[in-house]
């Protein structure tokens, strides 16, 4: 990653994101820094998520990563965290927020999660997920503990849709982001993440993960609809993109073999602009 990364060039990374489409119709200030807090984000993902790199050298990168943020709140070399440094000034992003994010990160470099308890898959996606909602709230302009209420449900609403859609992705990295709970209700045992994600039983292993999702929607979505201050497209877009994805896949069943639900790049651009004109 580049800390004398230029606008322009945090554009194109995002270009290609399903956020952007949200993030593009903020203000010139709001929207730099958002392409900056994506960036970071996308920066500490692909080293969790690098399968050439083995586990030792990628802690290290995260490490690297958690000690340029802590200089640079403490004033010191910020090193590749400069990235960041102007988002930060501007907008009085918390530290702590990036450094959950970094958290959440390392729980995938430390071992590749499996069939944990539903209480370590809900703070695993606070942090990976509902912690990027934290560090946007500043940026949209909205009262903090308003803001920070609607990163905990939408972000966990998105993480959990995304944990769902990705089931046969995850598996072939050797991964099961499916609550053991949710699993042992099922009758499946924990043996390996192919024949877990494989089992005839899966399908009864997810909805209980789809159910959660949707209630942390429903209370999402009743946050947005008291429309509090602040440039809130990027969420109302994400909200109004991703539940439908998870009621498709609700309908479809996730008993293998599965099709993969996809985004649709123009309805969500239409979306867009539909949200941007009656906001």
């Amino acid at each position: 990653m580049n800390p004398k990364a230029t606008p322009a060039s945090l554009q194109a990374q995002v270009s290609g994101s399903s956020f952007y489409a949200g993030m593009r119709v903020l203000p010139k200030a709001e929207r730099e820094a958002m392409y900056a807090v994506y960036a970071f984000c996308r920066a500490v993902d692909d080293i969790a998520d690098d399968q050439q790199g083995d586990r030792a050298s990628r802690a290290v990168a995260l490490d690297a990563w958690r000690n340029d943020i802590e200089a640079l709140y403490a004033g010191g070399d910020p090193g590749q965290a400069a990235l960041v440094a102007d988002a930060v000034r501007r907008f009085d992003l918390q530290k702590d927020d990036f450094l959950a994010v970094i958290d959440g990160m390392a729980t995938d470099v430390a071992g590749d999660v499996r069939w944990v308890p539903f209480e370590t898959l809900d703070l695993y996606c606070d942090r990976v997920a509902s912690a990027v909602g934290r560090l946007s709230v500043n940026i949209f302009g909205m009262d903090r503990a308003t803001g920070v209420t609607l990163s905990h449900h939408l972000g966990r609403a998105l993480q959990f849709t995304n944990i769902l859609r990705d089931i046969d992705e995850d598996a072939a990295i050797g991964r099961v982001y499916l609550a053991g709970e949710h699993l042992t209700a099922a009758g499946i045992p924990f043996t390996t993440p192919i024949e877990v994600v494989n089992d005839p039983r899966i399908d009864a292993a997810c909805r209980p993960l789809a159910a959660i999702a949707h209630r942390h929607y429903a209370e999402a979505n009743a946050i947005l609809a008291t429309r509090p201050r602040g440039h809130l497209i990027a969420p109302r877009l994400m909200a109004a993109v991703y539940a439908p994805i998870l009621s498709r896949m609700e309908k479809a069943g996730w008993s293998a073999p599965r099709t993969r639900i996809r985004t649709n790049k123009p309805a969500l651009i239409l979306t867009a602009l539909r949200l941007w004109l009656f906001r």
